[in-house]
């Protein structure tokens, strides 16, 4: 095993560290900092190897290699395994992350001449049936879509009648009592639909008072 005070004189921390600046993704730069001086010579060939076919590849490709979608969701992974809650937002990154693995792949294993390339990736489970529920069940904003549950689309269906009938009632007022109003405009409070009443026709239109100003 190599000393520390062997690499520090060889510099390999603060390489390793500008190594790390050229790498496309945060796992391929945590990869990067961390990595391990090879300890034998078929590990240096091994190594080598995989540096060559990778950069012939980028050579002969039109855009190179591509990691674009691919996220570090380790943490993400970790917490459901343990029947975490995850959110929408974390969803989407292993969805995204899921179609990235699978085009990285798709694109070695379609090359003749990567034979270590090909066996790095071979392993490689990409899930498509996971990605898919996963965008069947939530949108590009990262929040849970009607299509995820018919009983989810039925309840939001209602939730969105009653509030029309809400905004219908209150438009009703504004129209027959606008004199008792500061202004005809209807706002929200803590997600209660309200009207700005004058101090003293507060009486005139039933309701709660949320909020007063001092200026009527």
């Amino acid at each position: 095993m190599i000393q520390s005070e062997t690499l520090e004189l060889l510099e390999w921390p603060r390489l390793c560290e500008h190594l790390a600046t050229f790498a496309a993704t945060k796992l391929g730069a945590f990869a990067a900092r961390h990595l391990r001086l090879p300890a034998t010579q078929s590990e240096s060939l091994h190594l080598l190897a995989q540096t060559k076919e990778v950069y012939e590849l980028e050579s002969k490709l039109t855009s190179g290699l591509t990691f674009e979608g691919i996220q570090d969701i380790g943490e993400f992974l970790e917490r459901s395994e343990l029947q975490g809650i995850l959110s929408g937002q974390e969803l989407l990154a292993i969805a995204t992350t899921l179609a990235g693995m699978r085009r990285l792949r798709r694109l070695i294993d379609a090359q003749e001449d990567v034979p270590v390339l090909g066996s790095l990736v071979a392993e490689v489970r990409t899930y498509p049936e996971l990605e898919q529920e996963i965008h069947r069940c939530i949108d590009d904003r990262g929040d849970v879509a009607d299509r995820a549950s018919p009983k989810l689309a039925g309840i939001r269906s209602q939730l969105k009648s009653a509030r029309d009938r809400i905004y219908q009632i209150l438009q009703g007022i504004i129209q027959r009592q606008g004199a008792a109003l500061q202004q005809p405009l209807i706002t929200q409070r803590s997600d209660r639909f309200v009207l700005p009443v004058k101090a003293p026709q507060k009486s005139a239109i039933p309701g709660i008072v949320h909020d007063s100003s001092s200026t009527g």
